[in-house]
């Protein structure tokens, strides 16, 4: 009998604590030492320790042949140019039918050939920066990430998207807000970033209609003007069903779900607008366009990569000691409880840790370190004027009263202040491209 292998079709019969259980698939190279994984034809992967297989049966050879990519549809020299810069995920991908397994395809033309309703909406550029896991993303990639958007408005693109991977999506479109727009100009064009929460061999991918709708943003969308949250977006899907994205602010959005496809909704705001995406590809954007007298910065200011913030959660296991680590930081970023409260009293006199807490920080205030307050409770202000214990907080020199800044954005605000030198107190109390609004909506 022929050994099967990898792009084979099998008949595979394992055991499991259910009871023996077979399957029909596409033979994939093994996904761990020892195991046998399948590609089922519903498009899953299923895997199997070998001591587990009773029976591995060759249905059918792979087919042997070379894949050959569709002529991608020619280039519209009457369409905006617009550059996708890759930074991981496979937002734009392509399955081999022979073995089953998912490639990326990133060059022009694959991506094209992947997803050719792209071409009607612009000439397209794309670079890959790298594939990494997006919560490995430093400051360092923000700082590469807005070196390439510059290079591509040099060029002449009208506009970037950006395919990042969604856990930490929030993180470096903020950065993007505050690097083009934090010091009061406006980026030369529009930024998307966009992402996929289903992988492309799922029936439900949604990377497909993100990423057409992200493009038809950059080519087609409505200048940014820096000041309403608008200098750098986030575009995702706004339901569980396809058809509609939402166009997030950069700056006051963030990741609420780990698996759902409208993963993302806006903190103390709501969507800029909404993308249709018809089934032909086209795409409609409806919301309402501001116009800015801001002046368009030249080059975005980058993030100083050695920049140490220390962010510590107000709870039953915060205690003294870890305020002694500032001292290695800049700053500290408080996410306090409710309006921004720490454990700082000891009312039932059983607590000195609360009491330590206390001296701690006022301490390391006294000494000119800088603690920003953000809440864990997501949407809503910081209100340290309401309870004395804020009150108390702010005396002992804890900035960030009034702020309605998201916790995420928070981060990425306070190592943008640091990194420009500006005056930490006064920056944290002005809206600089739209993350802190005066009036919330949620």
């Amino acid at each position: 009998m022929v050994s099967p292998a990898s792009g084979d079709r099998v008949r595979l019969t394992a055991a499991t604590p259910e009871g023996d259980v077979t399957h029909e698939g596409i033979l994939l190279a093994p996904s761990t030492k020892n195991h046998v994984t399948l590609k089922l034809d519903n498009g899953y992967n299923v895997t199997f320790a070998d001591s587990n297989i009773s029976e591995l049966i060759q249905i059918s050879q792979r087919e042997s042949k070379t894949e050959v990519l569709n002529s991608a549809p020619a280039e519209n020299q009457d369409l905006p140019e617009i550059w996708i810069l890759h930074t991981g995920g496979t937002i734009a991908s392509k399955v081999d039918y022979v073995t089953g397994a998912v490639a990326a395809r990133f060059e022009p033309e694959e991506l094209l050939d992947a997803v050719p309703e792209l071409a009607q909406h612009a000439r397209i550029r794309t670079k890959k920066l790298g594939n990494m896991w997006s919560d490995d993303i430093r400051a360092r990639h923000w700082n590469a990430m807005m070196r390439e958007t510059k290079e591509a408005f040099d060029s002449g693109a009208v506009g970037v998207v950006i395919t990042h991977g969604t856990d930490t999506m929030h993180y470096s479109a903020a950065a993007a807000a505050f690097a083009w727009a934090g010091s009061g100009k406006r980026p030369p064009g529009r930024i998307a970033f966009t992402g996929s929460q289903r992988s492309s061999d799922r029936g439900s991918t949604d990377g497909t209609e993100n990423l057409l709708a992200a493009v038809h943003w950059a080519a087609h969308g409505p200048a940014p003007t820096g000041e309403n949250g608008d200098a750098s977006v986030i575009i995702m899907h706004a339901g569980s069903n396809d058809g509609v994205c939402s166009i997030m602010p950069g700056c006051s959005t963030r990741k609420f779900h780990s698996s759902k496809r409208e993963a993302f909704q806006g903190i103390n705001t709501q969507p800029l607008g909404m993308i249709r995406v018809n089934k032909d590809g086209s795409c409609q954007i409806e919301m309402d366009s501001n116009k800015t007298t801001k002046e368009i910065a030249v080059s975005p200011i980058e993030f100083d990569e050695n920049t140490r913030i220390l962010q510590l959660v107000a709870g039953a296991h915060m205690f003294a000691d870890q305020i002694q680590l500032a001292s290695k930081y800049d700053a500290i970023l408080f996410h306090g409880t409710g309006l921004g409260h720490l454990p700082i009293e000891d009312p039932n006199n059983d607590s000195p840790e609360n009491v330590a807490m206390r001296q701690a920080v006022s301490e390391y205030c006294s000494n000119g370190g800088i603690a920003v307050m953000t809440t864990q409770c997501i949407h809503g202000p910081i209100h340290m004027d309401v309870y004395s214990k804020g009150r108390d907080q702010q005396e002992l020199g804890i900035l960030g009263n009034q702020a309605t800044t998201g916790p995420e954005a928070a981060l990425v605000k306070l190592h943008f202040l640091l990194s420009t030198g500006e005056d930490v107190r006064a920056g944290w109390k002005t809206d600089l491209c739209g993350e802190n609004k005066s009036s919330i909506f949620n």
